[in-house]
């Protein structure tokens, strides 16, 4: 078995999705019964949705991230008419990021949340960090797996700045963000 793959029945892998920009700000607007119901139809197996910001959970025989990324990218712009950017990576992939855990040290409080932004493709050359967004009160103390992990600190005005436009712009790629929390829930549910 290659490391980095998690084989389930029938020598299927299971992987996460990860939608880009979906229900948020009543724009692109998904159901997830209707995201199920597409991805089924597309082949996938074992099909369902973790919370409705885009956490699809399946199986499939593909051994390709970037190709599942660019099938079910396809399947959703035939299916709802709009396009959605998707990253895709392996259950095991996922579990290695949330061990290696690069907050261990942060302690948490009401005025820090903790992102993680997952890059569509390799990031090349890795940034000297730390890197910091004065304006945004963000962080990113780890880029490492695919990923960026950041720090955000409660602005002036009571809000967090969500971090995704900012890694997009500086390392100029595609990327979906989702909070720490999310992602070890995630792996959490595999584990239960």
């Amino acid at each position: 078995m290659r490391e980095g793959v998690s084989l389930t029945s029938d020598s299927m892998t299971k992987y996460i999705a990860f939608l880009r920009g979906i229900n948020v700000g009543g724009r692109k607007m998904i159901k997830m019964a209707e995201l199920v119901r597409l991805l089924t139809a597309a082949g996938f197996k074992n099909v369902r949705t973790f919370i409705a910001s885009g956490n699809v959970i399946f199986d499939a025989s593909q051994k390709d991230s970037a190709a599942l990324a660019a099938k079910i990218e396809k399947t959703l712009l035939k299916g709802l008419g709009f396009e959605v950017r998707v990253v895709v990576m392996s259950l095991d992939q996922l579990k290695a990021i949330t061990k290696r855990n690069p907050f261990k040290r942060v302690k948490p409080s009401d005025d820090v949340m903790l992102f993680v932004t997952l890059f569509s493709s390799e990031l090349k050359p890795k940034p000297k960090l730390p890197l910091d967004s004065a304006p945004d009160n963000l962080e990113v103390v780890s880029v490492t797996d695919g990923a960026a992990f950041m720090i955000a600190h409660r602005k002036k005005t009571g809000w967090f700045e969500f971090p995704n436009n900012f890694i997009e712009k500086k390392f100029g790629l595609t990327a979906t963000t989702r909070n720490w929390s999310t992602l070890v829930k995630i792996v959490a549910m595999d584990e239960g």
